[in-house]
């Protein structure tokens, strides 16, 4: 699976799912193919934004500086 390249905070989505007879929590980002577990649900939703957030400046920075992701 590709990861999306929008910059836009929008386009991506948060998955969040209760486990462990709902003592434990886990969010996905299915345009970045990652999840991060947690125990609550705020907990792993903050995580998951900020995770977004941290790969759209990561795309900002490479679009900006295109030789350096080069090697």
């Amino acid at each position: 699976m590709q990861r999306s390249t929008s910059t836009n905070p929008l386009d991506y989505e948060i998955l969040i799912r209760r486990y462990d007879m709902g003592n434990r929590y886990a969010s996905y980002c299915p345009q970045l193919g990652e999840m991060i577990k947690g125990t609550s649900h705020q907990e792993v939703e903050e995580a998951m934004k900020q995770r977004i957030l941290q790969h759209i400046e990561e795309l900002k920075r490479t679009a900006a500086n295109p030789s350096s992701s080069e090697a």
